[in-house]
């Protein structure tokens, strides 16, 4: 007898289903080792980096394994909105995706025709031979698959902000996820991700995506740039990332065991 299996939901509908937001990290190291003991940390879901990492096709796979078994939503950055990439992540199992450097309408009208089959779109229909659909297991696949896929696009420069609602609008686009390092590039702003003009650009983000009628996401690794951002609205938001609490986490490790002098010992404090 055939084995029929079902896809867990999608980051949209976990959006939809909670009273409160979501709450992420970043996966970066491309171990499949640290992306488990994340996944099971509690936290309501993880972004697997496609795009600033060392995370290629073979590794998405093996992340997403690793984080199947836990009660974490996983989504993944494709590196761009390259139908040929797009067509490939989808297809080895990934049924979030967030595509970067969105900044117009028309982008987002292309990623969407990307992620879907014909006649809606232009993926190519692989699903015998893909992990996307258990290898033909998950019944009806191909028909349902728009329910079985979330697409995310990310505003990060000063054309997506000025072009957030119309961006928003575009059927198929299921969130808008705000990303303040590059916005604050495109601001002449390189660094300075809680500038009060970088902040304001977030925030008139949030309004048109939110006037859309689309939930709206965002990276903020400061604490009190994350409240104010969920006091606003945000309903996802990245707080941390694997790399950069490993790098901290050992800094402070040196700071505190390694003197001033180079020698062993706790340091002292005054």
């Amino acid at each position: 007898m055939p084995i029929r299996l079902t896809l867990p939901p999608t980051f949209r509908d976990r959006i939809a289903g909670s009273d409160r937001a979501q709450i992420g990290m970043w996966v970066c190291t491309g171990s499949p080792l640290v992306a488990e003991i994340c996944a099971g940390a509690g936290l309501d879901w993880l972004l697997i980096d496609g795009e600033h990492s060392p995370i290629g096709l073979e590794t998405m796979t093996a992340l997403l394994q690793a984080v199947a078994p836990h009660p974490v939503t996983p989504l993944v950055r494709a590196p761009s909105g390259d139908a040929v990439v797009l067509k490939q992540i989808l297809d080895l199992g990934a049924q979030n995706v967030l595509v970067p450097m969105v900044d117009t309408a028309e982008q987002a009208r292309a990623v969407v025709r990307a992620v879907r089959y014909p006649p809606r779109g232009v993926r190519g229909v692989g699903s015998a031979l893909a992990r996307g659909a258990r290898w033909n297991r998950v019944e009806g696949y191909m028909q349902d698959a728009d329910r079985y896929v979330s697409l995310f696009v990310q505003v990060e420069s000063v054309t997506g902000v000025e072009n957030a609602a119309a961006i928003a609008e575009v059927d198929g686009v299921d969130g808008v996820f705000v990303g303040p390092s590059d916005l604050a590039a495109s601001m002449g702003l390189l660094g300075q991700q809680t500038h009060p003009d970088v902040t304001a650009a977030v925030l008139k983000t949030f309004e048109a995506v939110r006037t859309a009628g689309k939930p709206v996401g965002v990276n903020a690794f400061d604490p009190s740039a994350a409240r104010a951002y969920l006091d606003a609205g945000a309903s996802f938001v990245l707080v941390g990332a694997d790399v950069a609490m490993l790098a901290r986490g050992s800094e402070a490790l040196a700071d505190t065991w390694i003197r001033d002098d180079g020698t062993a010992g706790e340091r002292a404090s005054y």
